[in-house]
């Protein structure tokens, strides 16, 4: 436990609030969700990975009710970072996101395995694609984010 308070967390534990959402893992000594976690909201999203303060912070992964899900990096609450977001039809998009919208470099590939034609590889900005042009670091980065992020659930 000594490096857990060191990181600021306090205790672990579980609660349940009123309003239906579960929360199991580490607190900081203002009660707040910080470390690592396991969030459940009324609706049925799942969020597993790093809090700060109350909120999403460094790794993790949220599923949506609905099927789709993004594993990667959070900043205050938001995607933020690289990782990969997948729709619930699984077309997904691997790169860089901001402020919680697919914003930097990155791949889209559609459900059937194709990237389209041309390629939507290149640069987006606020979920729209601008520009084309070859970004294989940034993809491989946002992978290696996202196993990472799935890989830490599993310990």
């Amino acid at each position: 436990m000594a490096n857990r308070a060191h990181a600021g967390v306090v205790k672990y534990g579980s609660h349940k609030y009123d309003d239906g959402t579960q929360y199991i893992g580490d607190w900081n000594k203002k009660g707040q969700k910080h470390g690592m976690g396991h969030l459940v909201l009324p609706d049925g999203t799942r969020y597993d990975g790093a809090f700060e303060n109350g909120l999403f912070n460094g790794l993790g992964v949220i599923h949506f009710p609905d099927g789709a899900r993004y594993e990667g990096e959070f900043m205050q609450g938001w995607f933020h970072g690289h990782g990969i977001f997948w729709r619930n039809d699984n077309m997904r998009f691997e790169g860089e996101f901001r402020g919680g919208r697919i914003w930097g470099h990155g791949l889209v590939t559609y459900a059937d395995g194709s990237n389209g034609f041309p390629r939507n590889e290149g640069f987006f900005q606020d979920c729209r694609f601008m520009r084309k042009t070859r970004c294989p670091q940034v993809i491989q980065r946002a992978q290696k984010v996202a196993h990472i992020a799935r890989a830490q659930m599993d310990n």
